[in-house]
């Protein structure tokens, strides 16, 4: 039996930063590939897809629908942890 949905906020926010965390971390090269060559969006659009969908199941539709949890988690856990990476955007 799956768990039920995530109904708080907090908990919301945390699994999406941990999905976040472990695109992060299993995609090194390719975000740094991406960034440098203003791609990333491009370069990880399964990655950031599949965890999308990993978070719209977890999460309760009405929370997943009011919310942008899982987009503020991808720029703040991939793209500001990477800012030290030269780009042509930043």
């Amino acid at each position: 039996m799956p768990p039920p949905p995530i109904t708080t906020r907090e908990a919301a926010t945390r699994l999406a930063r941990a999905i976040a965390s472990d695109i992060s971390l299993y995609n090194e090269q390719k975000i740094i590939k991406g960034i440098e060559n203003d791609s990333l969006f491009d370069v990880l659009k399964d990655e950031i897809e599949e965890g999308r969908e990993l978070y719209r199941s977890r999460v309760a539709a009405d929370l997943f629908a009011s919310t942008n949890f899982f987009d503020r988690a991808v720029v703040d856990i991939i793209l500001r942890s990477k800012a030290h990476i030269k780009s042509k955007i930043w």
